[in-house]
């Protein structure tokens, strides 16, 4: 088999009417735990944004994307590289069902009480009052992209791309996947006065 038709057959499992359906109940099931606890469905600003790039303002995590979208894209580059470590012999459909499902259960988790409170408390997201549920599911799309497309390019691109992404986003908003992972878990004093210093 050819690299080619290999990336072939691949893509036809992703987008097999059988993935395409999991994948739709996943996410409409994350959607409708999201509504259930209480997230509002859009931005209370009464419309919708393709992209809304103010960090600091109540319309981050409200609208389709944002910078930390570019978070979402390396969660399924790493999604897919740990489940082709261990469930490398599961079909590639099923290893995307269970990416979005881990996906999903972080939207869930992100979106408590408890973590939103830590975010406010420990890193920049001082105004950050959780996810629109349409934010959460465009935030899964990410996943699904990033999924996709680790499961096409070759290893040193998937790389390339995450290295360049994090540096972008690092610069643009002074935060990126790293150090937001790096705040949550481990807050340090000298790295959020930096990130709120101003520009």
């Amino acid at each position: 088999m050819t690299r080619r038709s290999g990336w072939l057959s691949s893509f036809g499992l992703l987008t097999s009417p059988r993935t395409v359906a999991a994948v739709g109940a996943l996410m409409a099931a994350t959607g409708l735990v999201l509504l259930f606890m209480g997230r509002v469905p859009m931005c209370r600003c009464g419309y919708v944004s393709l992209w809304h790039g103010q960090v600091n303002s109540s319309g981050n995590s409200q609208h389709l994307s944002d910078w930390y979208t570019f978070s979402h894209v390396i969660h399924g580059f790493g999604f897919y590289g740990l489940l082709w470590l261990v469930g490398r012999r599961l079909p590639i459909g099923v290893r995307l069902a269970l990416a979005v499902l881990l996906e999903g259960s972080w939207e869930i988790l992100e979106n408590t009480d408890m973590v939103i409170n830590r975010y406010r408390e420990a890193t920049i997201a001082l105004d950050y009052y959780g996810d629109s549920v349409l934010n959460s599911l465009s935030d899964i799309g990410a996943m699904v992209l990033g999924f996709v497309l680790a499961a096409r390019l070759p290893v040193w691109v998937i790389v390339v791309a995450t290295i360049a992404m994090e540096l972008g986003v690092g610069y643009m908003i002074r935060d990126n996947l790293l150090l937001n992972i790096l705040m949550l878990l481990y807050p340090i004093e000298a790295v959020r006065q930096w990130q709120m210093a101003p520009r």
